[in-house]
């Protein structure tokens, strides 16, 4: 026998746990009551920071590829006064520690961007743990100091990703301002777009060993610091806990967090 249960709006959820329960007891199991409809909870990184009007940005760089840059960077870098975080492959590290202890050396922050470079989001909760923790290792044993940041490759992530690197002690950092260096844009379009995007709080991807990120760095930099920005790294750029991250992908103060979705009733 099928039982058909209409909740009315003014009433609780115990109430229909209550009648639930009753009508199990009185027609068997093969009575259901809905209680539930929720989604499962959908886990965001940190796209950007909320730091109302003060402006402060942070450039970011992921290291996948070679080094060849390596020095032009930090000499762009050095010559503007800026601190970037760099998020290093650690197969990339192990090939080259001499290019990651000068970046280290110049102040420069080292994150984590996994061991191998997977598309993380396919990975087991022990394999995504494993990834982090040997880039991690890589990391302290080139620089001495361990990552606290972490970047999926190709800026994967899921509620497994974001969990295990919360549990390793990472947070997971995504950008709001996409340079798309990788894709061989000419220096003027780099600069266009990524200027366009820049607001208080963003954080910005380049790559190590993109075609024209070297032309277009000073640009950018020299117009966001005549613009009154200051950069810092991306550590720099989060908030002190406790903290919550929005619907967007903000960090913001705990007291900002966003209201809970209200359960769908029945």
């Amino acid at each position: 026998m099928k039982i058909f249960l209409i909740k009315k709006k003014s009433l609780g959820i115990y109430f229909t746990l209550l009648l639930g329960a009753f009508s199990m007891f009185c027609y068997g199991t093969q009575s259901s009551v809905s209680v539930f409809n929720e989604e499962t909870e959908r886990l965001l990184p940190i796209y950007n920071v909320d730091r109302g009007d003060e402006k402060v940005c942070t450039l970011t760089f992921d290291a996948a590829w070679d080094d060849a840059d390596t020095d032009q960077l930090i000499e762009i870098l050095d010559a503007y006064g800026v601190k970037a975080t760099f998020f290093m492959v650690g197969s990339w590290v192990e090939k080259y520690p001499e290019s990651v202890k000068k970046f280290a050396d110049h102040g420069h922050e080292i994150m984590n961007h996994s061991d191998t470079h997977p598309h993380i989001n396919q990975l087991s909760e022990e394999k995504v743990k494993e990834e982090i923790v040997n880039c991690a290792d890589k990391i302290e044993a080139a620089t001495g100091k361990r990552s606290t940041l972490f970047r999926g490759p190709y800026g994967e992530y899921n509620n497994t990703v974001i969990r295990a690197a919360e549990s390793l002690g990472h947070k997971t950092l995504q950008w709001d301002v996409d340079s798309l260096d990788w894709k061989d844009l000419d220096t003027q379009d780099i600069v266009t777009r990524v200027l366009k995007r820049v607001k208080p709080g963003s954080i910005m991807l380049f790559h190590n060993g993109a075609k024209n990120t070297p032309a277009a760095l000073p640009q950018i930099i020299e117009k966001l610091q005549t613009d009154g920005y200051k950069f810092v790294t991306a550590t720099e750029l989060l908030l002190p806990e406790p903290t919550a991250i929005n619907h967007q992908g903000t960090q913001v103060p705990a007291e900002k967090a966003p209201e809970p979705e209200e359960s769908p009733e029945t």
